[in-house]
Formats: structure tokens, C-alpha cells, sequence
């Protein structure tokens, strides 16, 4: 029989069809070789082999055997990473940068050179400021880490034209993205703890609230084809083997259309750290793929599969579901009857590391640089002004620094001092000789070159060798001798001093928040391959900054308040521990959650609004109790669950931003909601809407939001139900000092 006479070679045929074609035809030991990352393929059927694992957190990567770079592809655009994108807050760039990854990834894939399966993005929740991989991930905020989620996934994902579509298991795929680490996944190393014997023993409330918010929104708003379970265990069990959270709630309450895959080697670290009900590898693999894991990043599926079905312990049933999944995902993208848009066919070498995707990796810089601090508005330098520049500090020279991790190899780089070197004269000291700036010797000569110079820049922070996956930080601030590097040099600079800070995580540096002598502080994250022009654009005023910061800056004291072990979200007052993230924490901070100055200001006006909201209930909407404080008033209905409403109630405003100051800048505005007063262990409130515009000075732009009631205005209770509350919920308009109540009544 020829290849082309299978029935699943048809492509007049239904996938669904054609996939049970393809895995009736297979034999439980051929099945079994498809169920690692590396699928063996079957040669008498023509079916080739595949490796699912790459990776394209920002730009594609050679993290992962499906990607490699060599004298056909030598690089791809590297992105700023993740945190320092997401500090933009802006959707449209986020889908951007999305697109043109995809764009490359299926260029390299043409030339043979990448796989069409990227494991990316990372969506968990910074909950903690000591984690090393918050360079990955979108910030502290739920919601925006959703937005992040859905934007650079449709960016990966989408096919131009074929966006919404009646069957979405047939919805052809551009290239297939992966939200990861499912779920409550954010304790790395820290202390001898180990994110692979880690039970992170977590709260339903945090659970709903928290930890599965940006991965439900990945699945259903996202439409993502695969999701990614992480190593740690949730409350007993590993998440790689709870039908829970797989079966019932990604595929049966969301309805994933595609794949789920485990992190890398979980199966082995279930049985081998975790020690998971004493298991042995059929029990192990029988447990997983019962529980709906279709996928292993391994080798336990093909290793031990076929032995757990002999043995009686799964079925092969549960196999050829699976295989279903990935190949449907497959068929989608194209690997069977090649590209789903003609377009792509023709994209190769030409299509990579192109003009146009390298100035968007530098907008994507620039938008994402947060002022911090200016005094006597020191920023911007005129270059007419300041010709000879100091330059100095363990960043000043970066380069790989600046791509931090899951990066491949950037098309090019401009560091700091590149930048800076086309505006003026450059005299670079390293002040350091790296990072941990142990040896103090190199301090001497950076304090020389301020002497004599117009202005001197400092570039300090953290990189890889601090903050990373597998490291997680035991304190907030600045390493070896870096601070005394920046308030000795500080101290006899002749002209203005600059901070600029590279990292993902916040650092204290209260010590040079409170320098008069350091007149302005930048943080850049690790801001991609040109992060060097972009910082040096910011600084002499080619670009007015408005980047946000995505986390909360936590003073250095936090980390002595509660071990990072520790998962509920609100403060627990028997033990003294604070809240966690901008919702629940309330003490001092070096700097909020979303703080970000400008060159120019912004006055905000309350054009419109609607401060009621009134939702008649039937007879089957019954009102639910909600935990008050003592001295609270209840309302005669207090709330009632969410998931008994249609929802589809709006409420709309609008705002006008104008821009009074003397030049053209971005503005990022952040909406929040507050519950009403008295509801017991409520957060102190939450982002439910954000925009970036752009306001030329002088001038003015108005910005509407139509948001969900449900959505906006839902809280989760202790029990995890999540209702809508009646009563006055509060809207802040960042920090514009705008709030107005929105009154919810719920009538029988």
C-alpha cells in the first residue's frame, strides 16, 4: 500500500477522522515511541520522526533540541525578556513581538533549522520577590499576567484570517504555543528547598484567585494548544498526575483544544524526588497519563507505557487519546499537509533577524524602561550639554546579561556603552569585575572618571549568576560591592549621576532613592539585544520612558518577615506574615507596583461614568452569605455565584488624559477595582483594565473601558466560590488620585 492511499494522508478528510486513522494503524510499541519529546515516528507508515521541545520565551531559542542556530540561521531577535516587555502594558506590542517570533520560528523551521511546538510563555505569578525566574514571567498581577498570556500566545498562535473559527480543534496554528508551569510553581532553590520535592501547600482560594486565573484565560481567551504541568506538588500531589487539575479543569472545564505536556523530566522526578505513593515507573506513568498528561518531556512514556498496559495498570485507550491531542495539534499546524497559509511557504533566511524585527526589540526596550527617579528633572541629558560621558558599573559593558535566559543567539548587540557612544564621548570603567563585585579594586578608577565628566551613568543590578531558574535570591539587594561602588562614585561626580538597573526581580536600593546625588534612576530589566540603544535613547531624550513597574519593589526587611516557602497570598497575622504582591501587602515598599514617572505630566479627567449596576435575579439566583467584619453593614443580598449569572452585564467609562508638560509621551493608565467596604480578608485592590496612548504635549486623548461586572468585580471567598458582591465597589484610575463608586444591586 502506498502512503499517499492512507487514510489519514486525505486531506478532504476531517482531522478527527484522519487522526483515529493514523493511530488505529499503530502498534502498542509504536504508539508508546511517540509519546516522548522525541516521537521515533513510524517509517512503514511514512510518518516521520518529531521533536516537540522549543522554546521562543522572547525570540526563538536553542534552549531545547527542536531549535539550533549554525551558519544558515546564526541568530534570531532576541527580545527584551518577558518582565521587561510586560513592563510596557502594552497588549498591541505584546502581540507584536508574538507574531514576529512566529514569524522566524516558522522561517527556521522551513530551513529545517526549528521545530512548529514552542514550550513558551511562562505565566505563573510572581508571588514572591526572592524567585529566580521572574525574568520570565509577566509580573505579580493575575490579570495582566492573562492579558501577557493571551496576547503573546494569539502573537505565536493565530493565523491571519482564521481567528474565530466554528471548530477550534481544526483551527489551523501558525506556530503551537505552551502556557506553563501548571500550577502554583514559583519556589525554585531556595535555602536547600527544591522545586522538585517542593509541596506547595496552597489555599483553594488562592488557587481560583491567584495561581489558575492567567492559565484559564490562556485557555479559553488564548485559545492555547498545549499547557505545560510543573514539577512541584499541590497539596500532596504532583501536578503532573492530578486529574484535578488536568482532566477536570484544563480540559473539562476549559476545554483545551490541544495538548498537555509535563515539565522536563517529571515523571522521574515524581518518582525519584517526590516519592509519589511509592510508585514504581508503570505506576508512575499510569498515574499520569490517567490523569491527562499526553505528553512526557522524557523518557518514562516510551520507556515504561507499554509494560503499565501488559501489566493491567492503564489502558492503551488512555494512549490513543493522547496521541489524538498531538496529532490534531500536528494536523493543524500543517506537518502533514504543510503550511496552513501560503504565506508562510515562502519565508526563510531573509525572514530572520530582519531590519524591522530588530527596531522592534529596541521599541520594545525603550517602552519598557521605568523612571524611577528624577530629580529636578535632571533626564533628559542634552548632548550639546554633556559630551564627555562616565560610563561605568558591572552593566555598563553588557551583552548576554541583557538577554537573560531561554535567549538563543541575539542577531547582534548594542550594550550600554555602544549606546552611549552615539551621543557623546565614553569613558568606560567596569567599577566591578562582575556582577557578585567581590574584588573592590575596580571601584577606584569608575570614582576617577566622574571627576572629570559632564555626567556619569551607572549601570548596576543582577543578572543570571544572582536571579534564575534553579536560584532563587535570599536577599533584595545589590550584590558584593556594588553599593558602595554607586554612593562612592555618587559622592564626587562632577556632573549629574544616572542609575540604571538591570534586573527582574526589585531590588532595595532605598540608599540611592534617598542620594541627592544621584539625581535619576532607571530600571531596564534585561531589555533584549538592543537594550543598550534603548537606554541610552531614554537617557538623552529621544524617548520620553513610560514603562510601569510589573512588581512591587519590596524594601530588603521583607525576606526577614516569612520564608518563601510559604503560600497564601493574604497576611497571616498568627505568625506575622505580611501579604504577598501589591493586592495584600500593605506595609512600606522602595517602589509600588506599577510606579513609573515621565518626562512631561498627565492630568486626568472623569469624562463619563456609570455608577450603578442593577441585576435582576429569578428564583433559581439565590443570594450567598459573604464573610463581613464585625462592625460591617450587610446588605439584605450580600452576593451571589458567578457562575449563576449569565454575565453579561458591562460597565463603561471614560477618561481624558491630557499631556501638560513640554514634551510628547506615553501613558500607561492602570484601572483598579476595590470590593466594597467590610468584606472580611478582602485584597486592598486589583488591576481590571490598562491601556497605554500615546499623548503628544499640549494635547489630549480619551480612553474608554467597557469591562465585565463579573470579571471586574467578582471576589473569591474562603470557600473558593466566586461571586459578585452587592454594594459600592470602588474604581481607582492609577494613581491620577480619580475614584468613583459603582453600585452593584442584586433584586429578586
Amino acid at each position: 500500500m502506498e502512503v499517499s492511499d492512507f487514510a489519514f494522508c486525505d486531506s478532504s478528510l476531517p482531522y478527527s477522522v484522519r487522526v483515529k486513522d493514523l493511530v488505529d494503524q499503530m502498534t502498542l510499541s509504536e504508539k508508546v515511541n511517540q509519546l516522548g519529546n522525541l516521537a521515533y515516528g513510524v517509517p512503514r507508515l511514512g510518518l516521520p520522526k518529531y521533536e516537540w521541545w522549543s522554546e521562543a520565551l522572547h525570540g526563538v531559542s536553542n534552549v531545547g533540541p527542536g531549535t539550533f542556530f549554525d551558519d544558515v540561521v546564526p541568530g534570531s531577535t532576541s527580545f527584551p525578556t518577558v518582565i521587561s516587555t510586560t513592563a510596557s502594558f502594552n497588549e498591541s506590542l505584546w502581540k507584536k513581538i508574538g507574531q514576529a517570533v512566529s514569524t522566524e520560528a516558522r522561517a527556521m523551521f522551513n530551513l529545517g533549522r526549528a521545530g512548529l511546538t514552542y514550550w513558551s510563555p511562562n505565566i505563573n505569578v510572581v508571588r514572591d520577590p526572592r524567585w529566580g525566574r521572574a525574568i520570565e514571567t509577566p509580573g505579580e498581577d493575575p490579570f495582566i499576567v492573562g492579558r501577557y498570556a493571551v496576547n503573546y500566545v494569539r502573537g505565536l498562535q493565530d493565523v491571519e484570517g482564521h481567528e474565530n473559527y466554528t471548530d477550534l480543534n481544526s483551527r489551523p496554528l501558525k506556530v503551537s504555543s505552551c502556557c506553563k508551569h501548571y500550577a502554583a510553581y514559583d519556589v525554585d532553590y531556595w535555602l536547600g528547598i527544591d522545586r522538585t520535592s517542593f509541596d506547595a501547600r496552597v489555599h483553594e482560594q488562592d488557587m481560583v484567585e491567584t495561581f489558575l486565573r492567567p492559565f484559564e484565560m490562556c485557555v479559553k481567551d488564548g485559545d492555547v494548544s498545549s499547557v505545560m504541568c510543573s514539577y512541584n506538588r499541590v497539596n500532596g500531589i504532583p501536578t503532573c498526575a492530578d486529574p484535578k487539575l488536568l482532566n477536570q479543569t484544563i480540559r473539562g472545564e476549559w476545554d483545551l483544544h490541544g495538548y498537555i505536556v509535563s515539565d522536563c523530566d517529571s515523571i522521574d522526578v515524581m518518582v525519584n524526588k517526590h516519592k509519589f505513593l511509592g510508585d514504581t515507573n508503570e505506576d508512575a506513568v499510569a498515574q499520569t497519563l490517567k490523569a491527562g498528561l499526553d505528553l512526557d518531556c522524557g523518557i518514562f512514556y516510551p520507556n515504561f507505557t507499554a509494560n503499565a498496559v501488559k501489566q493491567g495498570k492503564v489502558r492503551e485507550g488512555d494512549i490513543d487519546k493522547s496521541l489524538k491531542y498531538l496529532y490534531t495539534v500536528l494536523m493543524r499546524l500543517g506537518f502533514f499537509d504543510g503550511s496552513p497559509n501560503s504565506k508562510y511557504k515562502s519565508l526563510g533566511k531573509d525572514d530572520v533577524c530582519t531590519k524591522e524585527n530588530i527596531e522592534l526589540a529596541t521599541e520594545a526596550a525603550r517602552e519598557g524602561i521605568v523612571l524611577l527617579k528624577n530629580d529636578n528633572d535632571t533626564l533628559p541629558l542634552h548632548s550639546a550639554k554633556f559630551k564627555n560621558l562616565a560610563v561605568v558599573g558591572p552593566h555598563a559593558n553588557a551583552t548576554s546579561a541583557m538577554i537573560g535566559n531561554y535567549a538563543g543567539i541575539p542577531c547582534q548587540f548594542t550594550s550600554p556603552i555602544d549606546g552611549f557612544k552615539t551621543y557623546g564621548k565614553v569613558n568606560y570603567k567596569m567599577g566591578c569585575g562582575d556582577v557578585i563585585c567581590r574584588n573592590e579594586t575596580f571601584v577606584f578608577p569608575a570614582v576617577q572618571a566622574a571627576k572629570y565628566a559632564d555626567a556619569t551613568i551607572i549601570l548596576a543590578g543582577l543578572d543570571l549568576s544572582v536571579e534564575a531558574e534553579s536560584l532563587d535570591r535570599e536577599n533584595l539587594t545589590l550584590p558584593g560591592y556594588q553599593t558602595q561602588l554607586i554612593n562612592q562614585v555618587a559622592q564626587v561626580a562632577k556632573g549629574p549621576v544616572i542609575l540604571v538597573i538591570l534586573s527582574a526581580g526589585g531590588v532595595d536600593i532605598s540608599f540611592a532613592k534617598d542620594n541627592t546625588n544621584i539625581k535619576s534612576i532607571l530600571w531596564a530589566g534585561y531589555p533584549g539585544e538592543e537594550g543598550g540603544q534603548a537606554i541610552a535613547d531614554v537617557v538623552f531624550g529621544n524617548y520620553n520612558p513610560g514603562g510601569r513597574l510589573p512588581l512591587t519593589w519590596f524594601e530588603n526587611d521583607y525576606v526577614n518577615m516569612l520564608p518563601m516557602t510559604s503560600m497564601p497570598l493574604r497576611p497571616i497575622d498568627s505568625l506575622g506574615y505580611p501579604g504577598r504582591t501589591y493586592k495584600f501587602y500593605n506595609g512600606s515598599t522602595v517602589y509600588p507596583f506599577g510606579y513609573g514617572l515621565s518626562y512631561t505630566q498627565f492630568n486626568y479627567k472623569l469624562t463619563s461614568t456609570q455608577r450603578s449596576i442593577r441585576i435582576n435575579l429569578n428564583k433559581f439566583q439565590h443570594c450567598r452569605s459573604i464573610d463581613y467584619t464585625d462592625s460591617a453593614r450587610k446588605p439584605p443580598c450580600p452576593g451571589v455565584l458567578i457562575n449563576d449569572l449569565t454575565c453579561d452585564d458591562q460597565f463603561s467609562f471614560e477618561v481624558e488624559v491630557q499631556n501638560v508638560g513640554e514634551r510628547d509621551g506615553s501613558e500607561v493608565v492602570i484601572v483598579y477595582s476595590t470590593p466594597p467596604e467590610g468584606i472580611a480578608a478582602s485584597y486592598n485592590k486589583q488591576v481590571i483594565g490598562f491601556q497605554r496612548i500615546f499623548v503628544a504635549k499640549g494635547g489630549s486623548e480619551k480612553v474608554k473601558f467597557d469591562l465585565n461586572v463579573c470579571k471586574s468585580l467578582g471576589i473569591v471567598d474562603y470557600a473558593a466560590n466566586s461571586l459578585l458582591p452587592s454594594g459600592g465597589h470602588t474604581i481607582t484610575i492609577g494613581d491620577s488620585g480619580i475614584s468613583f463608586p459603582v453600585h452593584v444591586y442584586l433584586e429578586h
